[in-house]
């Protein structure tokens, strides 16, 4: 029977021994995503590259083999402050920490070493509910990138690189997602707060990406995904403010250090606030057209100050 592209499942699960299946279950670890795209086998080739008296292709070697995968998630809330959202291990496995106030929030800042990982499985199942090929993908860590733009959702595309393993046929899998509570559109009443260097601009787009450097290593003796780097960042686009309101081009000429705030939610349950003090950079702001009306796009950097590992916090509350 055929595999089709409207049933699949993927779960995620923390390790806790790097690259050892924790065994995730639909249960518990069901990740609710959408614009999910796997390489189920991203292999290094070696070609033998003889010396023949005649043409044709040489014999290719498998020397590594790897597996992408990449999705987006709604950025919501977990539905009560200080629980922890059922995409927390995503976000550990990109390279954040994660510190839980029970009963006030969840918050998720930048780490530069003991780096979490996750196993992902990932299966495509048909309509005879027999057994569908099922991916295991040990090892993962990756990037996050995040996206709160007006008139849409808000949400964070992950990629993530794992270990290859054997593809199975197994039972399908069944997926409870009820820890993924429903998002609410980025608008003026549901989005209460955004500042940038401290000003309130009139905002259509917001992007974070973290970059992460993500690294697939395939030694004697070891085989794992490292991440090596990161060099957070993203671009802010909103109203052309008046150079006596705000001038962002001085700001970017003096390298001046700012800071940012966006605040999506209202409820407690269902807060995400996204924060950086003092450690934002602008860089090149330009002109664009929306509607008729002159908008400022800004790019930026985050720097860390001498402390390291504070860019930003994601704060779920």
């Amino acid at each position: 029977m055929a595999l089709l592209s409207r049933k699949r499942v993927i779960l995620a699960k923390t390790e806790s021994v790097y690259g050892t299946d924790p065994t995730p279950t639909g249960a518990a670890n069901a990740i609710l995503v959408r614009n999910l795209d796997v390489t189920p086998l991203d292999a290094e080739i070696v070609s033998r590259g003889l010396v023949r008296p005649y043409f044709g292709s040489y014999d290719q070697i498998i020397a590594a083999q790897k597996v992408g995968i990449s999705f987006e998630v709604e950025l919501q809330g977990a539905g009560a402050a200080g629980t922890a959202p059922a995409y927390g291990p995503l976000l550990k496995a990109c390279g954040l920490a994660e510190t839980i106030s029970a009963g006030v929030s969840v918050a998720y800042a930048p780490v530069s070493a003991s780096f979490s990982s996750v196993t992902l499985y990932v299966q495509v199942q048909d309509n005879g509910g027999g057994s569908s090929p099922l991916h295991k993908v040990t090892g993962c860590r990756g990037n996050v990138e995040i996206t709160l733009n007006a008139k849409a959702l808000p949400v964070m595309k992950f990629t993530f690189t794992g270990v290859y393993n054997a593809v199975v046929d197994a039972a399908q899998l069944t997926a409870t997602y009820t820890a993924f509570k429903t998002p609410t559109a980025v608008n003026k009443a549901n989005t209460p707060t955004f500042s940038f260097f401290g000003y309130s601009g009139i905002m259509s787009d917001f992007g974070m990406n973290m970059n992460n450097e993500v690294v697939y290593r395939n030694l004697l003796n070891s085989e794992s995904v490292i991440l090596t780097d990161r060099k957070a960042g993203g671009t802010v686009q909103f109203e052309a403010p008046t150079i006596t309101a705000k001038d962002f081009f001085a700001a970017a000429l003096a390298t001046t250090l700012g800071s940012m705030q966006i605040v999506h939610g209202t409820v407690a349950g269902s807060i995400v606030d996204i924060s950086a003090t003092s450690t934002v950079d602008v860089v090149n702001p330009s002109y664009n057209d929306m509607d008729g009306i002159v908008m400022l796009s800004v790019p930026y950097v985050l720097t860390p100050t001498t402390a390291g590992n504070d860019e930003f916090t994601l704060t779920i509350k």
